[in-house]
């Protein structure tokens, strides 16, 4: 019997495949996606996660009937180092990641540190994370503050703060634990949410 289709709302209802299970269903679907999950394995930065806008992008466009989804513009890569609050760890991350995998818009981000400078760029103090989830919990949209990490063996570790039934549900909802209604509505303009993906449903608050 082959298996069922992570898409196909009828055969997960019948299967019992849950969300989590459709989540890393499409990820290994995916031979680019799953090369960057090797690659970030590789490289082992500390309680590191790869999600964001590249998850939302494979299964939104899959919903819509895609069978490639675009190669989003950068790959958020979540980690968490206490140790190095610099900003140049970030830097030092990336050159890593560049050298084992080129050609990726890798952009990584110290979960650590992101208090030292969000208010910088956006106006707003913030509390110092727990970890690399916490962070993934403070995602600007409820669709995109999920995140996966490929463990040794090949096992899928899916974080998802938020929840996962927005991302399958067509939903594109504001996080309100830290991003502003007014970045939000600038997000929607800038990635063209609507426009891409006609089928969403846009929650505007």
């Amino acid at each position: 019997m082959s298996p069922p289709d992570p898409l196909d709302p009828d055969a997960v209802r019948v299967t019992g495949l849950d969300l989590g299970a459709r989540l890393e269903a499409l990820v290994r679907s995916d031979d680019w996606l799953m090369s960057v999950l090797r690659a970030a394995r590789d490289v082992d930065p500390p309680d590191w996660l790869v999600g964001g806008g590249v998850l939302r992008d494979l299964v939104w466009d899959r919903l819509h009937g895609r069978a490639q989804p675009d190669r989003p513009r950068d790959v958020d890569l979540a980690f968490f180092d206490p140790r190095r609050l610099d900003a140049g760890r970030d830097a030092e991350v990336e050159r890593a990641l560049v050298a084992r995998l080129a050609g990726v818009p890798w952009d990584a981000k110290n979960q650590a540190a992101v208090h030292r400078w969000y208010g910088r760029a956006f106006g707003a103090e913030v509390a110092p994370l727990a970890s690399a989830a916490d962070g993934v919990g403070t995602w600007p949209e409820t669709a995109t503050a999920v995140a996966v990490r490929l463990l040794d063996g090949d096992e899928l570790r899916v974080v998802a703060p938020c929840g996962l039934e927005d991302l399958f549900a067509l939903v594109c909802r504001r996080n309100p634990r830290r991003v502003s209604v007014d970045h939000y509505r600038r997000r929607l303009r800038d990635k063209r949410v609507a426009e891409r993906w006609p089928k969403v449903t846009i929650v505007d608050a």
